[in-house]
């Protein structure tokens, strides 16, 4: 299974009132990933739209485990665990930079067809391009939290 990977570092901005990274930054983060995700496919968002489908999310799930603070990098790790015709859901993984696990996080997002504003199936060559990146098995922390709040 291949996983796209990225390392972002913690500015000033990214940090609230209690001096610890924002939540709000952790969906930023996870909108870069699944921006770089799609260029690594070779399927960048701006040349999808062009051909009038756009990946809309639907939902959007993060779990918390340890802080990360001015001077800590976010290490992320990005795969699918689910791949539909119309649908898929992309599962995160963020570290610091000792390894220690962050937040487990997993977005699903529909394609949806651009004039007619309704989901939209992907043609075969486009979902073979998702397929080296699908682990139906997540890693445990986030399969376990996803079980609990169903």
């Amino acid at each position: 299974m291949k996983t796209v990977t990225l390392i972002l570092p913690v500015y000033t901005y990214h940090i609230d009132f209690v001096g610890h990274v924002s939540n709000i930054v952790y969906i930023q983060w996870m909108e870069i990933g699944r921006m770089k995700f799609m260029e690594e496919i070779g399927m960048p968002v701006h040349k999808l739209s062009e051909q009038g489908i756009a990946p809309v999310l639907i939902e959007t799930e993060i779990f918390y485990k340890h802080s990360l603070k001015l001077g800590d990098c976010a290490h992320m790790e990005i795969w699918l665990d689910e791949l539909k015709s119309v649908s898929v859901n992309v599962a995160f993984r963020m570290c610091n930079g000792e390894g220690t696990l962050v937040a487990t996080a997993h977005q699903k997002g529909v394609f949806v067809d651009l004039q007619k504003m309704r989901p939209q199936r992907l043609p075969a060559e486009m979902l073979e391009r998702f397929e080296p990146y699908l682990q139906e098995a997540a890693p445990s922390e986030t399969r376990v939290a996803r079980s609990r709040s169903k």
